[in-house]
């Protein structure tokens, strides 16, 4: 039996939200707090035990196809350069029911229901599965109880509006803080790990 985890990272804003008002592009109460030294220390963090990334269409076409150019550019941040060479070297599995065959190196498009993939992905291989800034992927899987290791970037707004990441009706469950970090503008990098039984 594998010891893999399933880790997942988000930035939400105060009032638990992972976009604002305007949907999945209003990323305003967000995106200001994704280039700190907080956020990109967290970045580091998250990657060093993971062997596969997980993510959904949509953040796969734009993640890959940015983080790619990064990988190579020696003027990059150390963090962000280190980021994205372990997401272009790593296993990727991305979720559509859209695409039939993945346009990128190491990768394979899964078509099927969220929790089942991931507990038989949890079965085989090793090292920790992080679920990559995929909220479509993340939701089923807290309602499944499969996360083990949250990731949060947790930004000091109040977007009023927008997709909330934990949405009413989830399994109770009981997380033990494990790390955090005060970033200049006030975001809280922290980690959270599923304690059981």
């Amino acid at each position: 039996m594998t010891t893999r985890k399933v880790t997942a990272n988000i930035a939400i804003t105060l009032d638990g939200r992972y976009n604002g008002p305007g949907g999945p592009g209003d990323l305003g109460s967000i995106v200001r707090y994704a280039a700190t030294d907080a956020s990109r220390d967290h970045m580091t963090r998250m990657c060093e035990n993971a062997t596969t990334a997980v993510l959904g269409r949509g953040n796969a076409q734009g993640f890959i196809g940015y983080w790619s150019t990064v990988a190579t550019d020696d003027n990059a941040d150390p963090r962000d350069r280190g980021y994205a060479k372990w997401l272009v070297d790593s296993e990727k599995v991305v979720f559509s029911t859209t695409l039939t065959e993945a346009p990128w190196d190491r990768a394979r498009v899964v078509n099927a229901p969220t929790a089942e993939a991931i507990a038989e992905l949890k079965s085989e291989g090793t090292g920790d599965i992080l679920v990559n800034t995929s909220p479509s992927i993340l939701k089923p899987l807290l309602a499944a109880d499969l996360v083990d290791r949250l990731y949060l970037i947790i930004c000091p707004e109040i977007a009023g509006g927008g997709d909330r990441l934990f949405e009413d009706g989830l399994p109770g469950s009981q997380w033990a803080l494990t790390f955090q970090q005060v970033g200049e503008q006030g975001e809280v990098a922290a980690i959270y790990d599923r304690v059981r039984g």
